[in-house]
This record gives structure tokens, C-alpha cells and sequence, in this order.
């Protein structure tokens, strides 16, 4: 049925893949462009639901794919979910565990603040709705944090999967450096035992002994996507998951909450109203300018 209105969907995508149409850009030119399917960016449950399994396997590994389709093919990892939201989730609620709250929240809270660097001064455990702009900004200490403080193997296999995130966010990734997210792959399966046996992979209210993470699964596909798709970076969600920001939370605040939708709607015509006059001004004004420099150069 998903894939039924799918073909629905994209019925005049795939009309313009053939014949082209003509589309604005940014800046407001027409350009004639071709619109092919290069990859599908979703979520995971989006995925899942495209791939036909449950909400607990994993799109991409071979026993889904062999009865249900390759789904890697067009089925991309998506950084902000599946690297950075991963990292939240499991990677740094692990050290918590094992390093403890306290310790951790003290570890940060002492480091000398640094231009460029956002500095936890009140500590990590205690952080609610972060974004992944914190994500990441959290993975730039983690690893030197625990140091000393963490079992070696604990962090061996949590500094693996920090080199990962880093390494497939390269713009031109080549064999050489697919073969390196490999070898840090197999460092951490080599080593995620320990995680196991310290306690600190924890459900709601006991330790879980198993692995059944979908996210840490589809880290797996990486190299696998990278070969079919190119660099994953590119299908990156960060620029349309900021415009929640721009052109509905900001405007948001300036509203008084009443009939929400027509508001925000009318708000984006306004501004889409003005984008275009300013436009035309600065269109008609330059022409204007060419005119007269024409009359200058005439005889």
C-alpha cells in the first residue's frame, strides 16, 4: 500500500526525470532541471515501514534485503538520526553509567572554556531537548573525558565509534577510508562486550544483555550505501531539520497561538511576497542603470 502511493507521489517526479520542468532556485531563477531518484531520506520507522520489516530489523541487512530488496540502493543513512541521535542515546548514556553522573558532569564542568567550543558548565546528565548541534558538540570531548576513568576496552570500543562519525561525514570518501570505517567497525564488535558486562547498556528499569539496537545495526550498511551513493554526508536532513526553526518556530513566537496554521501560512506568503518585490526592485533598477549607460555611450 506505501509503495502504491509512493508511485502516486512521485508520479511527476518521475514525468520530470523524462522531460524535465522548469523549477526556481533560492535565488528566485528558473533553470529547466531533471529530477531523478537518487536516494530516499527518512527516518528510521520510515524506513522500516519502505523495507517492509519490523520496527526491530534493520532495513539494510542482508536477510531484509534478499526477501524484501536491496533496500541500500536508495535507502541512505541519515547523520542526524542514525550517527549523531545514536551517539545520545546509547554512546553517551553508556559512559554515564559506567563513569557516573557526578564524575562525568564534574569532568566537563571544570574544562577551560574554548572560542569555538560550547562549554557544559552545568554538567550533560541533566540535558533535555537538545539538538544535534549539542550531539556533536558533545562528541568533541566524550573520548578524553572517560579516559582514565573508564575501563581501557570500554573506551577503545566507544572511541571506535566516535572515528566513525567522524570519518563518514568526509565529502569525497575513497576506498582507503571505507576500508578504515571497516577496521573501526570490527574494533568495536571486538570489544562492545565489555560494554555488556559493566552493566551499561540499561532498559528502563534492569541492564539489557543484548544487542537489539537498530541504530548501532545500521552503521553496518555504511560503507555498503558510501559505495552506491556516494558520500552519505550529502544526504544530510540538517538544512530542512533548521527550517522547523526559521520559518515555523521563529515566526511562532510573534503569533498569539490562535488559528496556528492559517498564521504561519500567511506569515510564509508574506515573506515570500516581500523576497519577490525585492527582487524585481533590484531587477528593475539594474536595467535601469544599463539604460543609462547605454545613452552615455551612444554618439
Amino acid at each position: 500500500m506505501y509503495g502504491l502511493c509512493l508511485n502516486i507521489f512521485l508520479k511527476p517526479l518521475i514525468k520530470a526525470t523524462e522531460i524535465g520542468i522548469m523549477m526556481s532556485d533560492p535565488a528566485g531563477n528558473v533553470h529547466h532541471c531533471f529530477t531523478p531518484l537518487a536516494a530516499y531520506i527518512v527516518d528510521t520507522p520510515e524506513a522500516c515501514m519502505l523495507a517492509c520489516v519490523h520496527r526491530k530489523t534493520s532495513p539494510f541487512t542482508l536477510a531484509s534485503y534478499l526477501e524484501f530488496g536491496d533496500t541500500f540502493f536508495f535507502l541512505t543513512p541519515k547523520p542526524l538520526h542514525h550517527w549523531h541521535k545514536e551517539f545520545y542515546d546509547h554512546n553517551l548514556q553508556w559512559c554515564l553509567t559506567v563513569v557516573g553522573m557526578q564524575e562525568l558532569d564534574f569532568h566537563i564542568s571544570i574544562l577551560q572554556p574554548t572560542t569555538g567550543y560550547c562549554h557544559f558548565c552545568g554538567g550533560i546528565s541533566k540535558l533535555k531537548e537538545v539538538t544535534g548541534r549539542v550531539h556533536q558538540d558533545l562528541q568533541r570531548y566524550l573520548v578524553g573525558l572517560i579516559t582514565g576513568a573508564a575501563p581501557r576496552r570500554f573506551v577503545i570500543a566507544i572511541c571506535a565509534l566516535t572515528d566513525i562519525r567522524y570519518m563518514v561525514q568526509s565529502p569525497s570518501p575513497d576506498e582507503n577510508l571505507l576500508v578504515h570505517i571497516d577496521r573501526s567497525l570490527l574494533i568495536f564488535h571486538e570489544n562492545k562486550d565489555v560494554i555488556i558486562s559493566l552493566g551499561a547498556w540499561m532498559g528502563m528499569k534492569k541492564a539489557i544483555n543484548n544487542w537489539f539496537i537498530l541504530k548501532l545495526e545500521l552503521m553496518q550498511s555504511i560503507t555498503a550505501s558510501s559505495r552506491k551513493v556516494g558520500a552519505l554526508i550529502q544526504w544530510s536532513t540538517d538544512t530542512t531539520e533548521h527550517a522547523h526553526i526559521s520559518e515555523i518556530k521563529d515566526p511562532a513566537w510573534h503569533i498569539n497561538n490562535n488559528d496556528y496554521d492559517p498564521q504561519i501560512c500567511r506569515h510564509l506568503d508574506c515573506q515570500e511576497k516581500l523576497r519577490q518585490f525585492f527582487e524585481d526592485e533590484v531587477d528593475k533598477e539594474y536595467k535601469e542603470d544599463d539604460g543609462d549607460c547605454d545613452e552615455l555611450t551612444d554618439p
